[in-house]
C-alpha cells in the first residue's frame, strides 16, 4: 500500500489534475465572503501540483499560470499593497521552483538508473555473442505482453527493468559452463539453476528493487505454472505475475535465438511450442495474451517495419531485426529463424 502511494506520487497526471481543480476552487473563492487566511492551503497546495505536475514545461508556461495563481491571492487581500504583492509572487514562485526542482531531479534519477540497468545488460549479454541482446529483446517481450494486458503504467515500468535484469545472475556461472558449446551434464546444470538465486543475493539490498517487484523477476523467472520449476518450485498463481510474463517472454526469445546447443527454430513452430506448454510451464492466460500478440498486423507490438525501442533514443538493434519481421514470417510460413 505504502508502496503504491509513492508511485503515485510520482504520477504527474495527478497533481494536473489536481492543479487544475485547486486552481478552480480558488476562483470561486472571489464570489465566496471567506476570510482568505482561512483557505491559505489551498493556493500553496495549487502551486505545488504546477510545480510538480507540469514540471517537464517551459518557465514561461509555468511563470504565466504561477502569476494566475498570485493573482487570484492578491485580489482577495484585505488590505493590498505593494509589498504585500511583492511577498506574495516571491513566496509562491518559490514554492513552483522547489516543487519543479524536485520532480526534475526525481525523473533524472529514474533516468540514470534506467541507464544503469541497461549497462548491466549490454554487459551480461556481451559474454556470450550467442545470446547477444537476449536481455532486451525479452524486457521487450514482457512490456508489450503487459500492456496487452492493460496492467498499470508503473508495472509495465517494473516489467521492463526485470526483464534487462533477470539473468544478472548468470554473471556468477563459469564461462566454461555458460558458454559450453555441447550438452550440459547434470552437475553444470544444477550450477545453471543457481543463476536466480546468485542475482536475487546481488541485488536484494537495492530498495528501488525490493520495493519495485523486480526481485521477484530475477529469483522466480525459472519456475513453472505446475510447479515443476526452479529455485522454489513455486506454483500457479504462488508465482508472483510479473515473473510468470517474464517467463514466457524469456522461453520465447531462447527459442527463436540462435544457440551453440540447441538448432534454428522459425517462428510458426515457436508459437506452436509455446501453446503446447500453455497451462505446464506457462501461466495459460498469459500464453493467451502473447499469442493473440501475432494475430494481426495492426498490433504495435510486431507491426513489420517498426523500431522497437525500451528507451528514447536507445535502439534495440538485435530485437528489432526479428520483431520487425515476425509477422511476415508466420503469415508466409517461413521457416528462417528470427531474433
Amino acid at each position: 500500500m505504502l508502496h503504491r502511494i509513492r508511485t503515485r506520487f510520482h504520477d504527474p497526471r495527478i497533481f494536473r489534475y489536481g492543479f487544475w481543480a485547486l486552481l478552480a476552487i480558488n476562483s470561486l473563492f472571489l464570489f465566496l465572503p471567506l476570510e482568505v487566511y482561512s483557505y491559505l492551503l489551498v493556493f500553496i497546495l495549487n502551486s505545488i501540483f504546477l510545480g510538480i505536475g507540469y514540471s517537464d514545461r517551459s518557465n514561461r508556461f509555468l511563470s504565466f499560470f504561477t502569476i494566475v495563481i498570485v493573482f487570484l491571492r492578491f485580489v482577495q487581500e484585505p488590505a493590498p499593497t505593494i509589498l504585500k504583492l511583492i511577498t506574495i509572487g516571491i513566496s509562491y514562485l518559490l514554492i513552483v521552483s522547489i516543487s519543479v526542482g524536485y520532480m526534475r531531479r526525481s525523473q533524472r534519477l529514474k533516468e540514470e538508473q534506467f541507464s544503469l540497468v541497461f549497462a548491466l545488460s549490454k554487459a551480461l549479454d556481451s559474454r556470450d555473442t550467442y545470446t547477444s541482446g537476449h536481455s532486451h529483446n525479452v524486457a521487450y517481450y514482457a512490456t508489450e505482453i503487459a500492456r496487452k494486458m492493460n496492467l498499470p503504467k508503473e508495472m509495465v515500468e517494473v516489467i521492463k527493468m526485470g526483464g534487462l535484469l533477470h539473468d544478472i545472475g548468470k554473471i556468477g556461472i563459469p564461462e566454461s559452463i555458460l558458454l559450453k558449446p555441447g550438452k550440459l551434464t547434470d552437475s553444470e546444470y544444477d550450477v545453471i539453476k543457481r543463476h536466480p538465486v546468485i542475482g536475487y543475493e546481488m541485488i536484494k539490498h537495492v530498495k528501488h528493487f525490493q520495493r519495485e517487484g523486480i526481485l521477484d523477476i530475477v529469483l522466480s523467472h525459472h519456475e513453472r505454472f505446475d510447479g515443476e520449476g526452479y529455485p522454489n518450485r513455486l506454483k500457479g498463481t504462488d508465482i508472483p505475475l510479473v515473473a510468470r510474463i517474464m517467463a514466457v517472454a524469456d522461453s520465447f526469445d531462447a527459442i527463436t535465438s540462435k544457440r551453440t546447443y540447441s538448432p534454428e527454430v522459425d517462428l510458426e513452430a515457436a508459437l506452436l511450442e509455446m501453446k503446447r506448454n500453455r497451462g505446464t510451464q506457462f501461466d495459460p492466460e498469459i500464453v493467451d495474451v502473447f499469442l493473440s500478440l501475432f494475430e494481426s498486423e495492426e498490433e504495435r507490438v510486431f507491426r513489420p517495419g517498426q523500431s522497437a525501442q525500451l528507451q528514447d533514443g536507445v535502439q534495440l538493434g538485435h530485437c528489432c531485426e526479428g520483431v520487425d519481421t515476425l509477422v511476415e514470417e508466420f503469415q508466409e510460413g517461413s521457416s528462417r529463424k528470427v531474433c
